[in-house]
């Protein structure tokens, strides 16, 4: 492909990512932009040129090793929920924003100790942003039609343009606030989208180098299976391997949570906790679909190019090798789309590291102490600005300088031992409250330069210098002292071997100098804090300050930094949360730790810590005033929690009489309502028949025969309607009560609902109802009261005529065996019941509010009625809910027969 049709590409390609960024800023609280698949996507800038390359590189070369890379995150994911919970929970509450803040911060927002981890963090992470410049300027060049590496200018370098669009583009999302807390939503969204990218262009390679250059999986295999060194490609070869494996596995462990780039994204960049509940499964399932093909490409590469070309690039050179332009484009596409993300988050990271815990702290503090905020934020964006660039012009002086003599994997491995040297500092601390801020800085720097002695030293000396008698000989021709054999250990990679001896000293330095060097009582307090983080909302009261300070002095170092808006909606937030009067003149230990906290977010913990202690007048704090100040915290704390579940139980308790009362007042209106219909129902036949008696007992002898049988037949119907309501009213009152006693027998159930079906038939005929029985069985044997069950079918089924259209009235039966049970569905095409009656409608006292205009004859009693029988029969009966064009009634037995 010709250069400037290449070029041309990468400049639209970045445009794009520049708008996708600019869009995502503007819509920063959209659910489209900040949600849990964003985040988890934006972790998988894990995934960068050395992984998007170098995995098929030393899958090709050495097998099944590049698993390790992978397997550490992996491993170290389910801890997520426990650790890194805890880590983003005090970030979020301290204000930290960076690694370097944190380690910092747990040792007493040691400034020393913060420069430290930055300087580890940049020795790490520049030769790392090198690599990413390398696979630029390798690929770069294998797809186009320009065969060399880089110009002999680097005004001539395609890659030195690239590397300043890249500053450009991180300068330009990450410094225009002065929080470095603050969330980057276009960067973060423009992460995710590249994650995307690169994933599915890595399995189109896939796809196309195993099914189409090769007849899929086993084709690959069964030829790669006849290469002479295949048995070293698949399996551990021995004990050794294995350990070699192990310390591997815990480097990438490691490298998960202490790279830059990944606490930025997963620590500074998170909005929500909830969101690590779904990156602890979707971030290793995007892990294992970006490898599900990088052995395949990697043995495809090596069948079918051999071992004369990278096998870094494989990737690209497959499809050159068959002349698929266009496959190699976005092959190459997703290569950049993994250095971009690469770089811009890790220049991002390292600035605010620079700036921060640096130059401000070492050598800007006092200008800025005398500035005004509109010009110290200005100052503050162009250090980290400035820091951008100088990070991606080094990491390029390094590229051209080392580019040939380091692969990808190397360089890669390199970081990794690097940056794994935060660990014990780091992790050890987050758990054990005695360790020391001397002792962080022992182990740290003691870690270093045994890296430096056992891997970096004799690599340089080796590939740069060509000088191999200190690897053969060791220091002062001292065989035990050999980097690559320290102490007789021989059967490990330089890597791993490295990785092993400076993490052994290394964390038994920590230990030591803390188990004999106690902290101060700063360190004692943040230690707590972080360890014991349970503090939530009382952080302030629980941080230990004891000296005297002036809220007039706070406010105006406060507005240097913050300007007066923001100074003061602080401090009036501040006071309202703990009720204080904003007339106050002299500052508590709770304000002292509120102040910093602001400062921390623009010019890092340790600048913060210099400029408020330049404001008061500090007094030192025993340790056991610590100790008594902090078990008090711990007390309140613990009281505090206590009230508070006291006071939701009593929420909960008067929510449930509330509710209780509520339906007391119901069932009250319900029976008013039942009594008042009782005493109708009763007062309209006695009425009757007592009309009916006067008219007969004054007009007896000259009433005409017809008329007086009239009479009495009317007598005679409501005398029999009285006796009915009453017997229903006892038959309730009776089943209720538990007194009934029933006739259970063994029945054909079959039977028994076809005489009901026939005892209704002459009112469904009056009526042009129609009842649909589906598929009756012949005979289903149940041990049940028959005339109790007559009375249970009868009730429904009536309903069912009473409230379906004459004529069009539809009524259908099926009867079925379900899990042990008999079950009777009866269902019409009626109004149906109200949601509002559904939960009433079998209650005693009930009558539905939603019946036709003129009401139907009852009580209320039947349905009460038919619930208690069932009951008694240990069976159940209830609407369906779900049934929306009419009204469906189940009906429940047991299917028991009684021999």
């Amino acid at each position: 492909m010709n250069n400037y049709i290449l070029i041309f590409i990468i400049i639209i390609y970045l445009a794009l990512l520049f708008g996708i960024a600019l869009w995502a800023e503007k819509k920063a609280k959209s659910s489209w932009v900040n949600n849990a698949y964003v985040y988890t996507l934006s972790l998988a800038v894990y995934c960068s040129a050395w992984t998007y390359y170098g995995s098929v590189g030393i899958a090709a070369t050495s097998g099944i090793s590049f698993l390790t890379t992978y397997l550490g995150p992996v491993i170290a994911f389910p801890l997520w929920i426990i650790v890194l919970k805890k880590i983003i929970r005090i970030s979020k509450e301290q204000k930290i924003s960076s690694i370097a803040d944190f380690v910092s911060l747990r040792y007493g927002n040691n400034r020393f100790l913060g420069a430290l981890v930055t300087i580890i963090c940049v020795i790490s992470i520049v030769p790392y942003i090198s690599l990413q410049l390398k696979a630029v300027s390798e690929t770069f060049a294998i797809i186009s039609i320009d065969t060399s590496l880089s110009s002999s200018s680097i005004f001539q370098d395609t890659t030195f343009y690239v590397a300043l669009l890249l500053a450009v583009f991180a300068a330009f999302f990450g410094t225009q606030l002065t929080d470095a807390t603050r969330r980057r939503q276009g960067i973060v969204f423009s992460v995710a989208v590249e994650s995307v990218l690169k994933l599915v262009f890595f399995l189109t390679i896939g796809i196309y180098v195993t099914y189409f250059l090769f007849d899929g999986t086993t084709d690959i295999y069964d030829k790669i299976s006849k290469v002479e060194n295949f048995e070293s490609l698949t399996t551990l070869n021995g004990l050794e391997a294995g350990i070699n494996w192990y310390f591997m596995i815990a480097l990438s462990f490691f490298a998960i949570f202490l790279l830059p780039r990944q606490f930025q994204v997963s620590v500074i960049e998170n909005t929500s906790e909830k969101h690590l509940k779904k990156a602890i499964w979707l971030f290793p399932l995007y892990l294992l679909l970006f490898n599900l093909f990088v052995i395949f490409v990697a043995w495809g590469g090596k069948l079918s190019l051999g071992d004369n070309l990278n096998p870094d690039y494989y990737t690209l050179l497959l499809p050159l090798q068959n002349d698929n332009i266009f496959l190699a484009t976005l092959v190459f596409l997703g290569g950049f789309s993994a250095v971009i993300s690469m770089v811009v988050v890790s220049t991002l990271a390292l600035s605010v590291m620079l700036s921060n815990n640096l130059i401000i702290p070492y050598g800007f503090l006092d200008k800025f102490s005398r500035s005004h905020p509109e010009r110290n934020a200005y100052y503050i964006k162009n250090i980290r600005r400035t820091a951008i660039f100088i990070l991606i012009v080094g990491a390029y002086l390094f590229y051209i300088n080392f580019n040939v003599q380091l692969s990808l994997f190397s360089i890669g491995q390199i970081s990794f031992v690097v940056i794994s040297q935060l660990a014990p500092a780091f992790f050890i601390g987050l758990f054990w409250n005695r360790g020391s801020a001397i002792a962080a800085k022992a182990s740290i720097i003691t870690g270093t330069l045994i890296t430096v002695y056992t891997l970096i030293l004799p690599f340089v000396m080796d590939i740069i210098l060509g000088d191999t008698g200190f690897i053969r000989n060791g220091a002062f021709g001292i065989e035990l002292l050999k980097p690559y054999e320290l102490f007789g250990i021989d059967f490990m990679t330089p890597v791993t071997h490295a990785f092993f001896w400076s993490l052994f000293f290394n964390t038994l330095v920590y230990l030591s100098v803390s188990l004999s060097r106690k902290g101060n009582y700063r360190e004692r307090n943040y230690a707590e804090m972080f360890v014991n983080n349970s503090y939530n909302s009382l952080q302030e009261s629980a941080y230990v300050w004891k000296g005297e300070a002036y809220v007039s002095d706070i406010r105006n170092l406060l507005t240097k930094f913050l300007g007066t808006t923001r100074t003061e909606r602080a401090l009036k937030l501040f006071y309202k949360k703990y009720g204080l009067s904003i007339n106050e003149e002299k500052a508590d230990a709770r304000l002292i730790n509120f102040s910093e906290k602001l400062l921390t977010g623009s010019i890092g913990g340790a600048s913060s810590r210099i400029l408020i202690a330049s404001v008061v007048k500090e007094q030192p704090v025993t340790l056991v005033e610590v100790l008594k100040i902090l078990e008090e915290s711990k007390k309140t704390i613990s009281t505090n929690k206590f009230l508070k579940q006291r006071s939701n139980e009593l929420i909960e308790l008067t929510e449930e009489l509330k509710q209780a009362n509520e339906e007391l007042k119901l069932q009250d209106k319900i029976k008013d309502e039942f009594l008042d219909t009782v005493a109708h129902e009763l007062k309209t036949p006695i009425t009757s028949i007592r009309a009916a008696a006067e008219v007969l007992l004054d007009d007896e002898d000259d009433m005409p025969s017809e008329l007086k049988t009239q009479f009495l037949s009317t007598v005679l119907m409501d005398a029999k309607r009285l006796s009915r309501l009453i017997h229903n009213i006892l038959d309730l009152e009776k089943l209720s009560s538990g007194r009934e006693i029933f006739d259970k027998k063994n029945n054909n159930l079959v039977d028994t609902l076809k005489q009901i079906i026939t005892g209704v038939s002459t009112i469904t005929k009056q009526k042009e109802i129609k009842i649909i029985t589906s598929d009756l069985p012949d005979k289903i044997l149940v041990f049940y009261d028959e005339d109790r069950m007559q009375q249970v079918f009868t009730n429904v089924l009536s309903n069912a005529i009473k409230f379906v259209e004459n004529k069009n009235g539809l009524i259908t039966i099926t009867l079925s065996e379900v899990d042990n049970l008999v079950r009777i569905i009866i269902q019409d095409n009626g109004k149906g019941i109200s949601e509002g009656d559904r939960k009433y409608i079998f209650d005693k006292f009930y009558q539905s509010n939603n019946q036709n205009i003129k009401k139907p004859v009852g009580s209320g009693l039947g349905l009460a009625i038919c619930k208690q029988i069932m009951e008694g029969h240990s069976g159940k009966i209830w609407i369906d809910d779900s049934f929306s064009k009419g009204a469906r009634f189940i009906i429940d037995l047991p299917q028991n027969v009684i021999s």
